[in-house]
């Protein structure tokens, strides 16, 4: 199949993973066909193909982009310093890095459960790879004494929730800003690992 004149495939691909992740988020993976995200697009449906595969593969891929930009933004910023220290930048970090993609960590939540083995099993290999990060930085706090901590992995999960929990009620321009969210959400974690 020919690709249709004027098109280039360093401006569509990406047009196609942007209307796709806003279709997802907004009507669920289910209701979106890809003729709805050709419309989006404006290209035949047929063109999609010159990009993915299927519907499950662009998901997947949006799921992966997700997952593979979360862990290496965090690798870039993670710092030294107390386990106390590493913790609140994390608390920090995974909420800014959030609401900056609130589609994209929609999609990671509720769409998860439409991928194939094969790919349910790498997305959820990527999120015990950034789990990991957390669970050394409170098995670390907890070895030093400086957390009371006896489950890390519970911890880790229970962190994670309800760090990710701010996308589904924070609203750009509302009573709190990102920052406050952020000091109010570190001294919860804060007390919670607390020893």
């Amino acid at each position: 199949m020919a690709r249709k004149t004027g098109s280039h495939s360093e401006i569509t691909g990406p047009r196609i993973r942007a209307a796709a992740l806003k279709l997802f988020a907004r009507h669920g993976y289910a209701a979106v066909s890809m003729r709805q995200i050709a419309a989006e697009v404006g290209v035949q449906a047929g063109a999609l193909y010159l990009y993915t595969p299927d519907k499950e593969t662009l998901l997947f891929e949006l799921l992966k982009s997700h997952m593979d930009d979360l862990i290496a933004a965090w690798d870039a910023e993670a710092t030294g310093g107390t386990p106390l220290d590493r913790l609140e930048a994390f608390v920090r970090f995974h909420i800014r890095f959030n609401l900056d993609r609130p589609d994209a960590v929609f999609l990671s939540y509720m769409e998860l459960r439409n991928l194939g083995d094969e790919n349910f099993a790498i997305i959820e290999g990527l999120r015990r790879e950034y789990e990991n990060r957390l669970e050394r930085i409170l098995r670390a706090g907890h070895e030093a004494g400086a957390f009371s901590t006896p489950d890390t992995k519970l911890a880790t999960l229970a962190i994670i929730a309800m760090l990710t929990g701010v996308n589904t009620w924070y609203r750009e321009g509302g009573r709190l800003s990102r920052d406050s969210v952020g000091d109010i959400y570190w001294d919860m974690v804060r007390k919670a690992v607390a020893a």
